[in-house]
């Protein structure tokens, strides 16, 4: 019970502060139409959970930095580590293999939940 609040607590302050970012880059999202809070949400988590990682984060301070906090502020920044892991352990194919898939069947799984969403608006 211990660790779930640690990662709940990490979680909570990753998933505001992604917020804070996100609000404090409305007008350059909306002047490029580019998703620039996205963009810089996904390089600072992949670079944090990178650091930590390697800095040999560990225990309770891992559960709240890398799990909680990382995975409230992006998922991005695991799959990223989970990529460089499999890389640095040289499996490439299965790394490339992995980048592929998660990339693909993610966007598909975007495009059937827009389809889903549009059949449950239709069906209301």
């Amino acid at each position: 019970m211990k660790e779930i609040l640690i990662v709940g607590a990490g979680g909570f302050a990753g998933s505001i502060l992604r917020y804070l970012v996100s609000r404090a880059m409305v007008s350059c999202v909306a002047v490029s139409g580019f998703p620039f809070a996205t963009l810089t949400v996904n390089v600072i988590g992949s670079l944090l959970i990178g650091s930590l990682v390697s800095a040999g984060t560990g225990g309770g301070w891992y559960l709240l930095a890398v799990t909680g906090f990382c995975g409230g502020f992006t998922t991005f920044s695991t799959f990223s580590l989970e990529c460089v892991n499999l890389l640095r352990s040289g499996n490439w194919g299965l790394g490339v293999i992995y980048i592929a898939v998660s990339l693909l069947l993610s966007i598909a799984a975007v495009i059937a939940g827009f389809y889903f969403g549009m059949k449950w608006n239709d069906f209301k």
